[in-house]
This record gives structure tokens, C-alpha cells and sequence, in this order.
């Protein structure tokens, strides 16, 4: 409908007023028209239950009282995931065992003098995916995360070295919070 795309993001707003401008030039543009118009609808109503459930879900991890989103760059949905993926932290007797489920303990992978360690393909992924979003936000913002994330870089750590050590840092703040919150 529009020659050549619209080439920025859009929002809804920005489709309506793009609709307006359309030139109708036949039954298939109307209906086209009609198309877009019935997806707006549609996303509408699936922003505002996005809306609602981002807002249900902060309300109940509130509710916790877990320390879990005491840690920069964990909110109310990442706890969310985290203490669902997680279940019963008791079943962790040591925060390296909680590493190794989620998938931040890594794996060596020596070759010869030179010690290296690699990713750690197992785990709870999605797990790891929360952590591993905690850890890019801690280094994106002025935190002691991110002075963390430096200092390895600086002993030498590549980039990725460096963000492995720091999501192993993270899942042990996870690890130490959840335990205190299933003592409370």
C-alpha cells in the first residue's frame, strides 16, 4: 500500500494517520484497507493484555517480597521467570549447583598450558536467559556489575569471557537471595 515501505517503526498511531493517506484506486486497496484496519484491532487488544499482565505479574512478585529484583537489571518479569523456572531453591545445595542448572558454571576446554573455559551448552535455558539479560543490563548502566565486567576484561578476559564470569557472579546474587527469601 505504501510504494517502497514506510522504512521507521511503527505504532498503531502512526498506521491509522498512514491509512488515512492511502489513495484508494480500486476494490483491492479497500479491501487491503479493511485488512490493516482489522490487524490494528487486533493488536490493540493484545497491547492492552500485554499492559495487564506485565502489571499482574509486578503486582504478585511485589506481593513475594522476594530480594530477587534487588539486583540491577532484574524486574518484576525477570524475577517472574527466574522463581518459576527455579522452583524450590532448597533443591540447590550450593550456589555452584545452581550455576551448573542454569548454565552459568562453564565448561573447561583446555587445549595444551593456556586454561579456557567455554559456554555451557546444558542448563535450564531460558533460565540462563534471564540471567544472561540481568548481566548486558548490568553493563550497559554504571553499576558494580559493570565494574565487575571491566575489571575482567582488564585481567585479560575477552568480552565474552568477561559477560560469562559476569552472569556466574549474577546467578550466585540470585542464588544467595532466593535462599534468604525461603528462610523468610
Amino acid at each position: 500500500m505504501i510504494e517502497g515501505g514506510t522504512g521507521k517503526a511503527l505504532t498503531v498511531a502512526k498506521v491509522e494517520d498512514l491509512l488515512v493517506k492511502v489513495n484508494i484506486d480500486g476494490p483491492v486497496t479497500l479491501e487491503r484497507i479493511a485488512v490493516a484496519r482489522q490487524l490494528l484491532n487486533e493488536i490493540r487488544v493484545l497491547d492492552a493484555a500485554r499492559v495487564e499482565v506485565r502489571k499482574r505479574t509486578a503486582a504478585v512478585i511485589t506481593a513475594t517480597g522476594t530480594a530477587v529484583t534487588d539486583i540491577h537489571g532484574i524486574g518484576p518479569l525477570t524475577a517472574a521467570i527466574i522463581i518459576g523456572r527455579v522452583g524450590d531453591i532448597r533443591r540447590f545445595p550450593s550456589a555452584g549447583h545452581f550455576a551448573r542448572h542454569n548454565g552459568t558454571a562453564p565448561i573447561e576446554a583446555s587445549s595444551g598450558p593456556k586454561k579456557r573455559h567455554r559456554l555451557n551448552p546444558r542448563g535450564d535455558r531460558q533460565l540462563n536467559h534471564a540471567i544472561h539479560m540481568a548481566a548486558v543490563t548490568q553493563v550497559g548502566h554504571n553499576t558494580p556489575g559493570r565494574v565487575y565486567y571491566l575489571r575482567k576484561q582488564a585481567e585479560g578476559k575477552t568480552r565474552k569471557e568477561a559477560m560469562r564470569a559476569l552472569k556466574r557472579h549474577i546467578s550466585s546474587a540470585v542464588y544467595q537471595r532466593l535462599i534468604s527469601d525461603s528462610r523468610s
